[in-house]
């Protein structure tokens, strides 16, 4: 069975909890977890640009299809006991989700500090599509 991967940056305290989190939750093992910073993570996101790649997280399906930021949450919550019911409703209002992860996005050095995680190193930015850091 392929897996899907779920590329993450390495760097980034509430980046690494938030993916233990989520292999934790994958007991089927659907999901493979790769750092942003390894080289089999620009062979998988191809042309996208450094810069981008840092911005979120990205799922990268069996069929090498690439979601980024929140327009991922629906897809991953798919893969994991339970998180089907609840991907219908993510799917549905995507700019919500977008928004949802942004802040997170954004605010991951809070959110680390308070999950007793290491500061992220990479500073946040915004960019549109909620394509922003963790």
């Amino acid at each position: 069975m392929k897996r899907s991967v779920l590329l993450y940056d390495d760097d980034c305290g509430f980046c690494r909890w938030s993916v233990s989190k989520v292999l934790a939750w994958d007991r089927a093992h659907r999901i493979r977890a790769v750092a942003l910073q390894t080289t089999e993570a620009s062979e998988l996101l191809g042309d996208m640009e450094a810069s981008a790649r840092m911005q979120s997280w990205h799922l990268v399906g069996p069929d090498g299809r690439v979601r980024s930021g929140g327009d991922a949450v629906a897809p991953l919550l798919r893969l994991l006991p339970g998180g089907g019911a609840a991907a219908p409703v993510v799917a549905a209002f995507p700019n919500t989700t977008r928004r949802a992860y942004s802040w997170t996005a954004s605010h991951r050095d809070r959110l680390g500090r308070i999950v007793g995680a290491r500061a992220c190193s990479v500073r946040p930015t915004q960019s549109s599509g909620g394509a922003t850091g963790a």
